[in-house]
C-alpha cells in the first residue's frame, strides 16, 4: 500500500476542489495513483469540481438568521455564478444551514465556518459536493454576527440580493422594519461621521477645492466651500444624516426620526450581493459555443 502524504492530498484537492477527507479516501482507494484518484472523485461527485473552482462567482444571495430571543443574529453572503443557481433548493439550503451555524456556533471567520459539521460532513464538504453536483463555483464570501444591545431586525430585498441586519435600541417593531428598509434603499456607508474614513472626507474636500478654483471662486472662500461639501457628503452617506425614505415632509432625517421615537441604532450590517467582485463580461453566444465544443471533447 502506497503512503498517502499530506502533500498528495493537498495536490489532489487543488486539482478537484473536493474536501480533504474525500481526497485522502480517493488516494487510498487508488493506492496513491493521482490520475485514478481524480477519476474516483469525478465519479463520486458527478463532476470535476476543479473546473468550476476558478470561475468568478458574483451572483448569489444574502441569508439572515435571528435567534428566537431576537438578541443574536447573523447575516451571510454566499456567491455562485448564475442567478439560476441562486434559486436552487440545495444552494438555498446551504445558505440557510450555514447562517444558522454562524448564530449557534459563532465561528471566527469563513474558514472556521467551513469546518463546522453539517449533515454527514462539514459545511465545506457540502459546498464541494454541490459544486460537483451543480457544476458551478460557489463561495461563502463573508458574514457578520451581532449580539444585540436592543433587538435585531432584518430586511431582505430583490430576491435576497440585498440584506440588512439591524440592532435597534428602543422604538418598536414598525420602526425596526422601517429603518432596516431605509438602509437597504439608501445604502449608508456608516452610522455617523465617526465611522467614515477620514481619507474619504479629505478627498471630498480636495475635489471641492479644485472645482471651486476652476470656477473662479475667491481664495478666502475655498476652505468654507470645501468643508460645506464634506458636510453635505457626510449627510448623504451616514445613516443618521440621511433623509428618511418615508419622511412625509421629505426633510426628516433618520437621526431626527429616532430621536422623536426615543430610539437609537446600535449597529447595522448591509450586504449587497457581488459588491466589489469584478464580474467577467462575456459573449453569451461564444460562451455557449465553447461549452458545446468542450462537451464533445469529453
Amino acid at each position: 500500500m502506497a503512503e498517502i502524504t499530506a502533500s498528495m492530498v493537498k495536490d489532489l484537492r487543488e486539482k478537484t476542489d473536493a474536501p480533504m477527507m474525500e481526497c485522502k479516501k480517493a488516494l487510498t482507494e487508488a493506492d496513491g495513483d493521482m490520475t485514478k484518484a481524480e477519476e474516483i472523485l469525478r465519479i463520486k461527485l458527478g463532476y470535476k469540481a476543479g473546473k468550476a473552482a476558478g470561475r468568478i462567482a458574483a451572483e448569489g444571495i444574502v441569508g439572515i438568521h435571528i435567534a428566537t430571543d431576537g438578541r443574536q443574529g447573523a447575516i451571510l453572503e454566499v456567491n455562485c455564478e448564475t442567478d439560476f443557481v441562486a434559486k436552487n433548493d440545495d444552494f438555498l439550503a446551504l445558505v440557510k444551514n450555514s447562517v444558522e451555524l454562524v448564530v449557534s456556533e459563532s465561528p471566527a471567520d469563513v474558514a472556521a465556518l467551513s469546518a463546522l459539521p453539517l449533515g454527514d460532513g462539514t459545511v465545506e464538504s457540502v459546498r464541494a459536493m454541490l459544486i460537483g453536483k451543480i457544476g458551478e463555483n460557489m463561495n461563502l464570501r463573508r458574514f457578520a454576527r451581532l449580539e444585540a444591545k436592543g433587538q435585531l431586525f432584518r430586511y431582505i430585498h430583490g430576491g435576497a440580493k440585498i440584506g440588512v441586519l439591524l440592532d435597534l435600541v428602543g422604538g418598536d417593531e414598525q420602526l425596526g422594519k422601517d429603518i432596516a428598509m431605509h438602509i437597504a434603499a439608501s445604502k449608508p456607508k456608516a452610522l455617523d461621521a465617526s465611522g467614515v474614513d477620514p481619507a474619504l472626507l479629505e478627498s471630498e474636500r480636495r475635489i471641492a477645492r479644485e472645482k471651486a478654483i476652476e470656477s473662479g471662486k475667491p481664495e478666502n472662500m475655498l476652505d468654507k466651500i470645501a468643508e460645506g461639501t464634506a458636510q453635505k457628503f457626510l449627510k448623504e452617506i451616514t445613516l443618521l444624516g440621511q433623509v428618511f425614505v418615508k419622511a412625509e415632509d421629505g426633510k426628516e432625517t433618520v437621526g431626527e426620526l429616532l430621536k422623536k421615537k426615543n430610539a437609537s441604532v446600535a449597529n447595522f450590517v448591509l450586504y449587497v450581493v457581488g459588491e466589489g467582485i469584478e464580474k467577467k463580461e462575456s459573449d453569451f453566444v461564444a460562451e455557449v459555443a465553447a461549452q458545446a465544443a468542450a462537451a464533445k471533447k469529453d
